[in-house]
């Protein structure tokens, strides 16, 4: 059965059903859906709550243990299994089949998944689909953001022209969360009723719209127009380059110790995990890993470096030009041809 996230509120007035996957990429809708049958769940008094996380080497044991035990403390529970990657695996395959084939009786499971491709649902996923109720988060499309936080406006019983509401979603770039969190703002700045668009100027452009993480994730996806755009940004908002030596030199020497394992043979998910990249930023990093040599990254922190030395003065050199020189370079860094044979 599956239940759009629009319609989730309503399905759940209607009752609970004891099994719920929500599936998706998009943070803020998975959270508000998660968030919602937790909710729904407490309020008709499941108050006990378990959950799984499965990592690498969980033991699937566990949750065929939580199918067959009742509970300790009260008569209704929860069950949470969260499943960062989407791969169960064979053991997690078969035993979420096993698991939505005899569901604990007094028990509503909830299991979280990232988006599935079409091509990787398998057979575990197909039963999950049938058995339970299925809530898909979808991103939000460009061209149809503006009207989105026109309605998360109109929520909190606030409205606001086409231009304003334009306003804000170029300002946000497409972040969902971004936008979220400026139309909490818009709530507790002014009361219900319309917005006019100096009202949410002034709201909107009076926080940093750009932090050294975004100009790290396009700088590793090799987007270099937006990689100008988050400098522009941030040099515009009087941000020091100092502030952002940290996080990009971190993300280099992440990288850099991912290339180095990578080419001494060790497994692309084992040196993502001891280089502690994990989430989102795994795809970022292999999109950076695809363009950038050992050699380009060794440069690159030794560039950091001396970047760091005319901060402190014990160089010479403008800091924001040669920051942004490396940012959009390593941006628009390609993979090198390999040299074809003579015949």
């Amino acid at each position: 059965m599956k239940v759009a996230a629009e319609q989730l509120a309503q399905h759940l007035e209607g009752g609970l059903r004891p099994l719920y996957v929500v599936s998706g990429d998009e943070p803020l809708g998975v959270t508000e859906a998660v968030d919602a049958i937790r909710v729904a769940a407490r309020q008709r008094g499941y108050s006990e709550r378990e959950v799984y996380n499965v990592e690498r080497g969980f033991n699937w044991q566990r949750l065929r243990a939580s199918s067959q035990s009742l509970s300790l403390f009260s008569s209704l529970r929860l069950v949470e299994v969260n499943i960062p990657s989407g791969k169960p695996g064979v053991d997690g395959s078969k035993a979420l089949q096993e698991y939505a084939g005899d569901l604990p009786p007094d028990t509503v499971t909830l299991i979280t998944l990232p988006r599935i491709e079409k091509r990787d649902q398998g057979a575990w996923f197909k039963v999950l689909e049938d058995t339970g109720a299925m809530v898909q988060i979808w991103p939000v499309e460009t061209e149809k953001l503006p009207a989105w936080i026109g309605r998360r406006l109109a929520a909190q019983q606030q409205q606001a022209d086409s231009e304003a509401l334009e306003f804000i979603a170029n300002q946000v770039e497409g972040n969902l969360l971004a936008a979220h969190q400026e139309i909490r703002k818009l709530g507790l700045l002014y009361p219900p009723g319309r917005l006019s668009l100096e009202h949410i100027r002034d709201a909107v452009l009076n926080v940093s719209r750009f932090d050294a993480f975004q100009l790290g994730d396009a700088m590793l996806a090799g987007d270099a127009p937006r990689t100008a755009r988050v400098l522009e940004g941030l040099k515009a908002e009087g941000v020091e380059p100092v502030a952002l030596l940290g996080v990009i030199i971190w993300l280099l020497r992440a990288a850099l110790k991912v290339k180095t394992a990578q080419s001494q043979g060790m497994d692309l998910t084992a040196a993502f995990g001891q280089a502690k990249i994990w989430g989102d930023r795994q795809n970022l990093m292999r999109q950076a890993l695809g363009r950038l040599s050992l050699k380009r990254l060794q440069a690159a922190l030794l560039k950091m470096a001396e970047i760091d030395k005319i901060n402190k003065g014990l160089a010479q050199g403008e800091s924001w030009l040669e920051l942004s020189r490396l940012c959009l370079g390593l941006a628009r860094a390609q993979p090198a041809r390999s040299k074809s044979l003579a015949p």
